[in-house]
């Protein structure tokens, strides 16, 4: 099933996808797919967790050892926007970097699960663009300035629930820019799996229904290219996850 968070009359209401239309939760509403605003298919989230260099060609790339543990880092709910919504690259930063990854959504309350039981804790899986700023990012050791511009990240374009993907690890990621592949990786290629980060995560605090592991992204980043390649105002950044859908949004001047 594929539920969607979309905004009508200012409020948020979950949908379910039916075909070209989004089916309104608790009163039947039907919404033409080209014509709803859609929302980050989040719901009252309390933590939105990121994992930073986890798959194993993107160490490679970015000349990274294989790290003991996963590296985290946390955004903020106000630095995404939905499928289909205007990113904002910041006037004080030219260094706009795409980042195609999986994203968990949390269905239960999780602490101190083991990995075995992982998946069952998990609502679902979407796509997530986790725009990085990387002059900010690489300002000191922590990263947390060059992930947390404003409107500068996307979630979407809906959360296709776990009964439909047993298994994550078989998924295919695919970031386009302009159309052209910039990003493609078997989700297997994860230093990390998704059972880890939920075993990992939810042993130093607990994990809440709602809430969003976003499990790192696939070698290809414009960082690592020579030259650079970084996202400019008029371009469209597309993540793509086989059994899920393809997320799109288009750059704006902030």
């Amino acid at each position: 099933m594929k539920i969607a968070t979309i905004q009508i009359a200012g409020q948020p209401r979950n949908a379910q996808v039916a075909g070209d239309e989004l089916v309104v939760e608790g009163d039947a509403q039907r919404v033409a797919m080209s014509a709803a605003e859609f929302l980050p298919p989040l719901s009252d989230t309390s933590k939105i967790i990121c994992v930073g260099v986890n798959y194993m060609a993107h160490m490679r790339e970015m000349g990274r050892p294989e790290p003991e543990y996963p590296l985290l880092f946390t955004r903020y709910p106000d630095t995404l926007v939905g499928h289909g919504q205007p990113l904002l690259r910041p006037r004080n930063s030219s260094h706009y970097d795409f980042e195609g990854e999986l994203a968990v959504v949390i269905g239960a309350h999780a602490h101190h699960v083991k990995r075995a039981d992982a998946l069952n804790f998990v609502a679902g899986y979407t796509c997530f663009m986790d725009g990085s700023l990387r002059d900010y990012q690489h300002h000191t050791t922590q990263v947390i300035a060059g992930k947390n511009f404003w409107r500068s990240g996307a979630c979407g374009p809906w959360l296709v629930t776990a009964d439909d993907i047993p298994d994550p690890a078989a998924l295919q990621l695919q970031t386009r820019l302009n159309g052209e592949t910039v990003q493609s990786a078997p989700v297997s290629d994860l230093k990390f799996d998704v059972p880890y980060l939920i075993e990992y995560i939810s042993s130093f605090c607990p994990l809440r229904p709602g809430d969003l592991i976003s499990t790192g992204t696939p070698s290809g980043v414009g960082f690592a290219r020579e030259p650079q390649l970084w996202m400019q105002p008029g371009d469209v950044i597309e993540v793509e996850i086989d059994g899920i859908g393809t997320l799109r949004n288009e750059v704006v001047a902030e």
